[in-house]
């Protein structure tokens, strides 16, 4: 198992092209070399969109929930 790798980003043009040149290595690399990244980033995608929706549709059902109660308070009265 190899150690975390520990290195500070420099606000430095050469040091951060030094960085963004060195091949990708552990999960990172199997993810890229099998095609599975693209994959995770589309399922991951739909998750969120999924969990947009579900919160779109409870709010307007609450909303209407709470109109019927406003309005028979309003009869009520």
């Amino acid at each position: 198992m190899q150690p975390a790798d520990t290195t500070i980003a420099v606000l430095d043009p050469a040091s951060a092209q030094a960085v963004t040149e060195q091949p990708p290595q552990g999960i990172e690399r199997t993810m890229l070399a099998q095609d599975k990244l693209p994959v995770v980033l589309a399922v991951v995608l739909i998750v969120w969109l999924g969990v947009l929706l579900l919160l779109f549709r409870t709010d307007r059902r609450l909303a209407r929930v709470e109109r019927r109660l406003d309005e028979r308070e309003a009869d009520r009265s």
